[in-house]
């Protein structure tokens, strides 16, 4: 590969996909850094706010193309959904003769489809990063077409005895200073203390941000608590008043960019399962209290649970099971359990697998082959 390649990462949209990319591009800058050589890397997308928003804030440049999920029955709907990925495909085509890459990775969404097989018509080599226990549609059509499958579970569904299939865990943001910007402005924190950090995920999620507040009417002794609650935009302006009548001191924002700081001075997690959010606990040993997304695609969040739970290195919450009181329940057995929690921390840390970031650059950049 030239000296300053030039490298597509396609897909993205929450944060579960858009993270590990961003992971890995910032590997493969700091590996081209250290030869004296730079990269030239453009993420392909959605125009979903927070997709673009984040990328500039990153540094990274983005072209978005017209894509849509498809789903349904209805034939009408599919014949749409046909010519929308034709369409996508031929904006795919024009990037792919524009930009002209050396390799494409994609992270999964359905953008990432049109993007991948236009680099396998142009015999550009191509690899795929699935993040969850159960893959995505979009990546189990690509594996027919990429060159390598990389996996973030060692039991990946339907990826088994794939010779294409790479295990080298889920890339993992370093903490850097986009993420360090908001300088740990916690609202009057005691390093003394028991911290909780509470999140949905990058668009939030309404019935763990209710669960968590109902939670902490029913516990007396709120005061020796830190709090750390990521609400999503659209709970921010209530979550603050429920904290505000329950005379609660908690550091609340709508999203976090600086989370892998805030993971490592956390004693607990509550939180969604997404593959992105499960490696960041195994690498910083946090544990958590996993409630899976019910309409995840193919209820991957309940397998990505189900992994670290038979494991002893989490405790699962199903959905439609979580209420003020379960939460509390769970909440009050692992703070009377402090050799349970340490246990739990020590399992995730087995667990982790903090390389995945340079296994993929490296393979991109031809440095060494990981098969092994």
């Amino acid at each position: 590969m030239k000296k300053e390649p030039n490298i597509i990462i396609a897909g993205g949209k929450t944060g579960g996909h858009l993270f590990p990319g961003i992971a890995v591009a910032q590997s493969l800058g700091r590996i081209l850094e250290r030869t004296g050589h730079n990269v030239n890397i453009l993420f392909v997308g959605t125009n979903a706010p927070f997709e673009t928003q984040t990328l500039e804030k990153y540094g990274y440049p983005h072209k978005a193309i017209f894509s849509k999920p498809i789903k349904g029955s209805n034939p009408l709907y599919k014949a749409f959904s046909i010519s929308i990925i034709l369409i996508s495909l031929i904006q795919s085509m024009i990037i792919m003769k524009s930009f002209k890459p050396d390799f494409v990775l994609g992270i999964g969404g359905f953008s990432s489809f049109a993007v991948v097989l236009a680099a396998w018509l142009f015999r550009i080599p191509t690899a795929i990063q699935e993040q969850n226990a159960f893959p995505g549609l979009t990546n189990r059509l690509l594996s027919k077409f990429t060159g390598t499958i990389f996996t973030s579970f060692k039991e990946t569904k339907g990826f088994a005895h794939n010779p294409k299939v790479n295990f080298v865990g889920n890339p993992v943001r370093k903490t850097d200073t986009v993420e360090s910007e908001d300088n740990l402005n916690l609202n009057n924190f005691n390093p003394d203390k028991f911290t909780f950090l509470v999140t949905g995920g990058s668009q939030g999620a309404k019935n763990i941000n209710t669960a968590f507040m109902d939670a902490l009417e029913l516990m007396a002794d709120t005061d020796k608590f830190n709090i750390i609650h990521q609400t999503g935009i659209n709970d921010e302006t209530k979550i603050l008043q429920r904290y505000s009548r329950l005379k609660i001191n908690a550091t609340v924002k709508a999203f976090f960019h600086n989370m892998p700081q805030l993971q490592s001075i956390a004693d607990l997690a509550v939180t969604r399962a997404g593959a992105g959010t499960i490696s960041e606990l195994c690498l910083r040993g946090l544990p958590g209290i996993l409630v899976p997304f019910p309409h995840a695609a193919d209820d991957h969040q309940t397998f990505n649970a189900k992994a670290l739970e038979e494991q002893g290195a989490a405790v699962m919450i199903k959905d439609k099971e979580l209420t003020g009181h379960t939460l509390k329940e769970r909440i009050e057995v692992l703070l009377k359990n402090k050799e349970g929690l340490d246990h739990m921390s020590q399992v995730l840390k087995q667990l982790a697998l903090p390389d995945a970031d340079e296994k993929i650059a490296n393979h991109i950049l031809g440095i060494k082959d990981i098969k092994g």
